[in-house]
């Protein structure tokens, strides 16, 4: 099933996205349909708390009431909100090599420019990569940002007036289902709920600011609607292997970049049996993948302009679509 959070009538629903992706399926509604309202699909998280046996719920519902006009809507008429609009946990990895040895030179080569370092520039460009730290190879790395930060599709990012540096970041994740502490990797895929696109969008000069203190990205990551997720949960079942996923850029029409989700130095399983040694996972949790190689600005030196417009497709996903734009032009 592929799963979304809409705003329909002035209400958010939880839909069952059908007929090729155009159109969602009110689940309460058809509930209520059958005689069998209760809270259960009064939102995702609820959903997702209801655990397989409200998805079969919704599946035998869908299977029923499907055809029904009056219990679907068109999604090109409603807005499309992120599938969890607050997560209970937001992490984010960094799980590709080519983008974790790639990015640090770009801040550095970000530094030059901005500084008028032409020497500097010119040495960063001649120089060989770097091997990948072995810690990224020994344990899954990742950071914990803002989960009330969060927005869907076809919506604009308002870029913060501290950065002159935007950046986006193609990367897709999971969303847990179950709780539970010190999973193992080999019932890791019982906690995934499903899959969805990230765009982890970045103030990168402030980033390279703050990452010189050692302790991780604050204010490049946490702004307001800087971390954009969906279009929609996509459940493991329709994925298949989410390793071997064709993954592309565009701005503004024009492709920038491409990659596949395949090389991750750990698995989502892998990272969820990291996540829980003697902490707790919660169901309605999300897990990035971190960025794929060459899927962003800073990797390409090719940043966001104002009123540009973000495409981020994922094979068997979807495309997340965002525009931005500064805060300061026109005021």
């Amino acid at each position: 099933m592929k799963l979304a959070t809409i705003r329909s009538s002035g209400h958010e629903r939880v839909a069952l996205v059908h007929d090729n992706d155009s159109r969602g399926f009110l689940i309460g509604s058809a509930a209520e349909r059958s005689g069998e309202a209760d809270d259960t699909f009064r939102s995702m998280l609820a959903l997702i708390d209801g655990g397989d046996r409200a998805l079969d719920r919704a599946r035998r519902l869908f299977d029923k009431y499907g055809k029904d006009p009056e219990l679907s809507v068109i999604l090109s008429t409603v807005d499309i909100l992120a599938p969890v609009p607050e997560p209970r946990q937001m992490r984010d990895g960094m799980s590709f090599p080519i983008h974790i040895v790639q990015s640090p030179r770009g801040s550095l080569k970000l530094k030059a420019r901005m500084s008028g370092d032409t020497k500097e520039l010119e040495r960063l460009n001649a120089e060989p990569l770097p091997e990948l730290p072995d810690i990224y190879r020994q344990q899954p790395i990742y950071y914990i940002t803002n989960r009330f930060s969060v927005q869907g599709t076809n919506t604009t990012v308002k870029w913060p007036r501290y950065s002159k540096v935007m950046d986006y970041e193609l990367e897709f994740g999971v969303i847990t289902k179950g709780k539970g502490a010190n999973i193992s990797a080999a019932k890791a895929h019982d906690h995934i709920f499903g899959f969805t696109i990230f765009n982890d969008f970045s103030a990168r000069d402030a980033q390279r600011v703050e990452m010189e203190g050692r302790l991780g990205p604050a204010k490049g990551k946490s702004f307001d609607g800087g971390n954009v997720l969906g279009p929609w949960i996509v459940t493991p079942d329709e994925i298949g292997d989410p390793y071997k996923l064709n993954m592309e850029v565009r701005v503004n029409g024009q492709v920038r970049s491409k990659g596949v989700s395949d090389g991750m130095l750990f698995s989502f399983e892998e990272i969820i049996a990291h996540v829980t040694q003697d902490e707790t996972l919660m169901p309605g949790e999300f897990i990035g993948s971190g960025t794929v190689g060459n899927g962003c600005g800073l990797e390409l030196g090719w940043f966001l302009e104002h009123g540009d417009a973000i495409e981020l497709e994922v094979e068997k996903i979807g495309v997340l679509k965002n525009k931005v734009e500064r805060q300061d032009i026109g005021a």
